[in-house]
């Protein structure tokens, strides 16, 4: 299995205890997410988000439509948290989020670890289109998460 590697780092001109909650508030996953991918989330189990949090949501990829689970697998409040993919698109799909104080404000960084399902064809949808969406996707989620902590 090929592992991929998304890394992406932001500052937010407010500290980490006014940035965190707003991630960790599963339904604003839709106003980052660009509205080409139709993303509706489905259901959070329990009601609030912390370790063992499972989350449903669908969406529209090229006009296929998908369901994805996951699972938040590692909960440390105001620093970090990851979320791991059960059922999906990718093969393998591990996001973690992390929040680090800087002066008055946050650095926040996206490491995504990933895996293209079916083989060599899967490699190649990723070369021909995931990884050109991925970054639009990560690129859209930069000036959202830029407009709502603006100074």
């Amino acid at each position: 299995m090929r592992i991929h590697l998304i890394e992406r780092e932001q500052r937010l001109p407010r500290p980490p205890g006014e940035v965190f909650p707003f991630f960790a508030e599963a339904r604003n996953l839709e106003r980052l997410t660009p509205e080409w991918l139709h993303f509706e989330l489905l259901s959070q189990s329990p009601g609030e988000l912390g370790a063992g949090t499972l989350i449903s949501y669908r969406l529209r990829l090229h006009g296929i439509p998908i369901r994805w689970l996951t699972r938040i697998e590692g909960w440390s409040p105001g620093r970090r948290f990851v979320d791991l993919q059960l059922r999906g698109p990718y093969r393998y799909w591990h996001h973690t989020h992390e929040f680090e104080p800087d002066g008055d404000g946050t650095v926040m960084r996206d490491t995504v670890r990933y895996s293209m399902p079916a083989g060599p064809l899967g490699e190649l949808a990723r070369r021909a289109i995931v990884s050109r969406d991925l970054e639009r996707i990560f690129d859209h989620r930069r000036e959202q998460v830029s407009r709502t902590f603006a100074a």
